[in-house]
């Protein structure tokens, strides 16, 4: 029975410091850990500048194999102190920080797979929870509904461009023909892409009057275009935005976002 509440107090005191960032020991941890993310991403990019890598290829391959133990601790030790273990291990956060140390295992058998690391980046998402960033929060949820909420407008519109390009590409490929680089209807395909998306490579472009009118036609439509996805995202923030205010209980005039206190129009105070 000792035994057994003694390894409670200690996976406690673990899951106090490790996922709650409120007490001094948790804060100090996330801030080591988001050094070490910094540390350990700086040495890949290092690793990928070939005068570097020459000089100090052995020093970043052991503070590499650091890092990577240091992740792996951790990781053990989340799985330890959580709660619920496979809610974490298969939450967004468990599967990042499995990703984090993974390619250095997986370059012992795969050559290159350890610059795979930089997705550490993404555990410094942790950044917003630890400094109680809760406005970067509500920004990038509002963010997230609005994207959400558009997903079906934007694959409608991207079902049409896609469909525009094939039909487009592939009178462009009877028209001009391998003589003037149109090789396949894929090759095709790939230039009126690039034409609609006005990049314009310049590797493959029509000779004849026809199939530079075609074009011509193909740029224009592609300024148009442009601006349908920013237009559908825009409208989706501004309602997502104007769902997530709070009216006031008191006066229901002034809107709110959910971390102010106090009502601007009448001092009612919002939340303690």
């Amino acid at each position: 029975m000792k035994m057994i509440r003694a390894n409670d107090i200690i996976r406690k005191k673990i899951y106090i410091i490790i996922f709650r960032s409120d007490t001094r020991a948790g804060k100090l941890f996330d801030v080591v850990l988001l050094i070490l993310i910094l540390l350990s991403i700086l040495s890949v990019f290092l690793e990928s500048v070939a005068s570097v890598r020459e000089r100090f290829y052995h020093t970043i391959h052991i503070l590499e194999w650091i890092f990577t133990i240091l992740f792996t601790a951790e990781y053990m030790l989340r799985i330890y102190a959580s709660h619920k273990p496979l809610r974490y291990i298969f939450s967004f956060y468990g599967l990042v920080d499995l990703i984090a140390f993974i390619p250095t295992y997986l370059s012992l058998f795969f050559v290159g797979t350890q610059y795979l690391v930089v997705v550490r980046a993404f555990r410094l998402l942790r950044v917003f929870r630890i400094l109680k960033l809760t406005q970067f929060l509500y920004e990038g949820n509002i963010l997230k509904k609005a994207l959400r909420a558009s997903l079906y407008k934007i694959v409608m519109f991207l079902s049409s461009v896609i469909t525009l390009v094939t039909i487009i590409g592939t009178l462009m490929y009877i028209i001009e023909g391998e003589t003037s680089g149109f090789t396949s209807i894929p090759m095709s395909i790939y230039w009126a892409i690039v034409t609609i998306t006005t990049v314009g490579y310049g590797d493959i472009s029509p000779q004849s009057p026809l199939g530079q009118m075609l074009a011509s036609v193909l740029m224009v439509i592609g300024y148009g275009i442009i601006a349908v996805p920013t237009g559908i995202v825009s409208v989706e923030m501004s309602r997502a935005t104007e769902a997530a205010k709070i009216k006031c209980p008191n006066c229901y005039t002034g809107l709110h976002n959910e971390n102010d206190r106090f009502c601007s129009n009448c001092g009612h105070q919002l939340k303690k």
